[in-house]
């Protein structure tokens, strides 16, 4: 299912938004529920079955601690590490969700023209390009960088935390450095940033789905707001 980045932009803008409020009813929890299952069933279209799978064993696992094993009553360090874990879950890891399937389903030439229609800036518009290329080829970098350690025999440094700072932290900082300008370089030969508007590959229209999509994120917002501070 191919959606307009500018559905994807609105989806991280009303999930993030939401997530700060306070669920203070079962309804309201069932709100946050509903809307944290939508990206890991988008993900689950786009056959990331890893991600989806494991984002939603996470808040699973997040909401059975909050719900059924713990209360604010609780004590005891143990106790407390565990409500202060399952509630930074359970909070922000929607919002991480959305944006990482965003990340992993968006074409940069689609992010670019997206940008275009939205008349972002291109210093903001490039600077976001960028990063959502970043975070993957350091990804790739690192598990690179860890077949290499395990040709070599070094696996975690031996037991040893330095060597695995030698082996394995610096060269991935020099790949960091490098992979920066790489990237910068790149949108620059790709002419971003010129002063001639760019064009692009990509046509870009919002389709039913889209709509559709915009307008549950929509209501589920609007329908969390009211019923919270006006019901």
């Amino acid at each position: 299912m191919k959606l307009d980045p500018r559905t994807k932009f609105y989806m991280i803008l009303i999930v993030s938004a939401v997530v700060m409020l306070s669920a203070t009813t079962p309804f309201l929890w069932g709100l946050k529920i509903a809307m944290t299952l939508i990206p890991i069933i988008l993900l689950i279209i786009e056959k990331k079955y890893t991600s989806a799978f494991g984002f939603a064993f996470l808040y699973i696992a997040a909401l059975v601690l909050t719900f059924a094993f713990l209360s604010e009553e609780s004590t005891g360090l143990f106790k407390s590490l565990l409500i202060g874990y399952s509630g930074i879950v359970v909070q922000f890891l929607p919002c991480f969700i959305t944006a990482w399937y965003v990340i992993r389903t968006t074409k940069i030439d689609e992010f670019m023209s997206a940008m275009q229609k939205m008349k972002v800036p291109d210093g903001i518009a490039i600077s976001l390009a960028v990063v959502m290329r970043f975070f993957p080829t350091i990804k790739e970098e690192y598990a690179s960088i860890s077949d290499a350690m395990k040709m070599r025999g070094i696996a975690l440094g031996g037991g040893n935390a330095a060597k695995m700072i030698e082996y394995r932290m610096i060269p991935l900082l020099f790949s960091c450095v490098n992979i920066g300008d790489e990237l910068s370089a790149a949108a620059i030969t790709r002419g971003l940033g010129g002063k001639v508007k760019r064009t692009s590959v990509a046509e870009l229209r919002l389709r039913l789905v889209d709509w559709l999509l915009i307008t549950a994120f929509t209501a589920v917002a609007v329908i969390f707001v009211v019923y919270k501070y006006f019901l």
